[in-house]
């Protein structure tokens, strides 16, 4: 016996090349794009024609779902029921579709959430009366049989859409190597622009958005993408589009009560109280559902305060939340040559009207062969008529009447058994005459689709009566506004966060944190063991505060993000990441523009604004030039560099005042010199600066802490003092010349 016999040796490669082939053309052609006739997929034409011939039209008694899914799975469909089911359901959700074409009661899901429906034998289904205009003329020879998967029934390979239902409903479906993303749209515009291409086949695409200006979703949320870029995605067949929800302000609070197609209420919510869980909404006081069964869509969003702009928030939360969401368009469907394409708003009108051109003429041709042979036999129902003795004589006397019936009154096959299954009471005189009058109707009936048959004018014209009709009868008012709006930006960090005083606190070996208010005490907090206090810097939690190490390298952070002082705090090198063996030295906060002075225990400063200290680089950027064995002294603020007088102090008790106006503003260097140091004193270690302070004009003291002694100079003390950047300055009292640091006390 030859085993090999009912085997095909063919090489790996090309069997995998083939059956990959093979299941790729399957999944395009007859699982995940619809056709461009009647703008459906596989599985949704065989749900509407299983459900339509259980009888479940609109106006008939709706079935177990179940039911349907059995006949659709067990006839036409042999693939899940659960997937099949969900189809069904998409088709019945409001929602979800534009015109839904299933009729659905029970549980099909809500807008929250989609997939939340029933099983299907709990609820009920019937087709709606809009899917009449898909299987109306299904029964007048307008489409192709083809066998089901298992040949003992017939399907028809696609519906008779009398609108244009592709771009109504729209679809979604992901093939092998393509996708479609066709967004619906408004029957009434669609036939507007279909009746338009059918008077001037010269259209442009230009023409036809006049009619069809955007999209139409199921929901009022506004379409915003420019008419620009919608011109585009119907010249192209392809682009993005952005949809945005609507919302009105009531008693101060912002009601939003229209979503973006496909945008689950409660996801935005949890959106929403996710930014105000994290403090990225601190205008926002409190967020309600408020949806009921005659508000389907109420979200109401309170503001902390009167003060708080509802279109500067909203513009906000349009930014960061699916409140303002994008949707791909790819006009990619099943052309009438049977190939996937991505096809713009002229060729899928014209292909549909092509198609519809030719299902009308279809349904003509069978309406005319049906009257042709309706009147064939009553022909010759009429020659019985008027040979009526005759014709009873040869059925009484003939063993075979039908051949002598056929020869003597030159009768055909069909009319000879017509007229011997004639009833006797249909020979009565009063049948004779509605035979007649039927005959001339069909005469009349002839003629007619004669006329339309050979005129393609009148044949137009048919077209667009039947869709003007349909139009008024299914179609209903654009349901998403068209408005022009800039795509929302997000606030910038700084604005969504509440402005409040904190003091921030650096201790000796580089840990930070936070503690509310500017009172705090901040050398009585706890303290890791062997550590201390390093600075203390009153801020804001709108401000960036900025550290200095001992390399002269700044780096920065929102005062916001710092930890509690509740604790420890968090060490800074795990925010930042300074060169191997450095420190941090110096701690300040401010806004973008405050001028600070940098100085160094050598006597070299310069002013710079706070935003020359800031960056995102964790590594931080060099600020300020060190000699070797030079250290970073406590920047001090200047609001007013003309009128500021700087107060330096050294080791030595050598004090100097000067105007912050005579030092020069960089970005970044070594600076000039503060004050007059002897350079041996400086190699030695003698004498460094101590530190330096600000005062205003006119006003103001500093506190020097020598020791157990301090000193309290006023303005008044602090003129003896004045001189000349870069001189020596005078001499503190005797006891005070061991000067260990300086603060302005006011």
């Amino acid at each position: 016996m030859n085993l090999q016999a009912n085997f095909e040796q063919i090489p790996l490669k090309e069997y995998a090349e083939r059956a990959y082939l093979d299941y790729s053309m399957y999944v395009v052609l007859d699982r995940a794009l619809p056709f461009v006739g009647d703008g459906l997929k596989p599985v949704q034409r065989r749900i509407i024609y299983a459900m339509s011939e259980l009888g479940l039209a609109a106006t008939a008694k709706p079935k177990k779902s179940a039911r349907t899914i059995g006949d659709v799975i067990g006839k036409f469909h042999p693939h899940g029921d659960s997937s099949c089911y969900e189809a069904m359901v998409l088709m019945a959700q409001p929602f979800s579709y534009r015109y839904p074409l299933v009729d659905g009661q029970g549980n099909f899901g809500s807008p929250d959430d989609p997939k939340s429906f029933a099983a299907m034998r709990y609820t009920e289904s019937k087709l709606s009366p809009i899917a009449e205009a898909l299987l109306g003329e299904l029964a007048h020879g307008t489409v192709d049989w083809v066998p089901n998967f298992d040949g003992t029934l017939e399907e028809p390979s696609w519906l008779p859409a009398r609108v244009p239902h592709v771009l109504l409903n729209g679809s979604m479906g992901i093939a092998v190597g393509m996708a479609t993303d066709i967004p619906p749209h408004n029957l009434r515009e669609v036939v507007a622009a279909c009746i338009h291409l059918l008077d001037n086949p010269d259209a442009t695409v230009a023409d036809l958005a006049q009619h069809v200006p955007g999209p139409d979703y199921p929901t009022a949320a506004e379409i915003i993408t420019p008419r620009k870029e919608l011109l585009s995605i119907y010249q192209t067949g392809t682009g993005s589009l952005r949809a945005r929800a609507v919302y009105q302000v009531e008693d101060g609070n912002i009601v939003v009560t229209a979503l973006p197609h496909q945008v689950s209420p409660s996801k935005i919510l949890e959106q929403i109280a996710a930014q105000m869980r994290a403090k990225k909404l601190p205008m926002v006081e409190d967020l309600r559902d408020e949806s009921d069964h005659e508000n389907p869509i109420r979200l109401v969003v309170v503001p902390r305060s009167n003060r708080v702009d509802p279109a500067e928030v909203m513009q906000h939360l349009f930014a960061t939340t699916d409140l303002e969401k994008s949707y791909r368009v790819n006009l990619n469907m099943i052309g009438l040559d049977g190939r996937p394409q991505v096809k713009d708003l002229k060729k899928i009108l014209t292909e549909w009207l092509s198609f519809r051109t030719d299902t009308v003429t279809r349904r003509l041709t069978h309406r005319l062969g049906k009257v042709e042979r309706r009147l064939h036999l009553l022909e010759g129902l009429h020659i019985a008529y008027l040979n009526l003795d005759e014709v009873i004589r040869i059925v009484r006397s003939e063993d075979e009447p039908k051949p002598v019936l056929m020869k003597r009154f030159r009768l055909s096959d069909e009319q000879a058994d017509y007229i011997l299954e004639t009833r006797l009471r249909q020979l009565a005189r009063l049948e004779e005459m509605k035979i007649e009058s039927e005959r001339n109707q069909l005469e009349e009936e002839r003629a007619r689709i004669n006329v339309l048959l050979k005129s393609p004018a009148k044949l137009k014209t048919l077209i667009k009566g039947e869709l003007q009709a349909d139009a008024a009868k299914y179609g209903d008012e654009r349901r998403s506004p068209l408005v022009e709006r800039e795509v929302a930006q997000a606030l910038d960090e700084s604005a969504l966060v509440a402005s409040e005083p904190v003091t921030v606190v650096l201790s000796q070996k580089g840990w930070i944190r936070a503690a509310k208010g500017h009172d705090v005490d901040a050398e009585g907090l706890n303290y890791r063991e062997g550590d201390g206090l390093l600075a203390a810097m009153k801020a804001r939690t709108t401000q960036q505060i900025a550290v200095i190490d001992s390399t002269g390298r700044s780096y920065s952070t929102p005062a916001h993000t710092l930890p509690s002082a509740r604790g420890n705090g968090e060490p800074l090198t795990g925010r930042f990441s300074p060169p191997a063996g450095a420190s941090f030295d110096a701690l300040t906060a401010g806004d973008n523009d405050t001028r600070l002075i940098l100085a160094t225990d050598f006597g070299y400063g310069f002013v710079t604004r706070f935003d020359a200290l800031t960056g995102r680089n964790k590594a931080g950027k060099q600020i300020i030039s060190l000699s070797d064995g030079a250290r970073v002294l406590a920047p001090q603020t200047s609001a007013d560099p003309a009128r500021d007088r700087i107060v330096v102090v050294t080791t030595e008790g050598h004090l100097l005042m000067f105007s912050v106006a005579e030092l020069p503003e960089l970005d970044k260097g070594k600076g000039n010199k503060l004050i007059e140091v002897p350079k041996a004193k400086l190699a030695s270690g003698e004498e460094r600066v101590a530190g330096i302070a600000v005062v205003s004009e006119g006003k103001g003291e500093v506190t020097l802490y020598a020791g157990q002694r301090k000193l309290t100079l006023r303005w008044n003390d602090l003129v003896e003092y004045g001189g000349n950047r870069a001189t020596r300055g005078g001499l503190l009292p005797r006891g005070l010349r061991r000067v260990e640091r300086i603060e302005t006390t006011g």
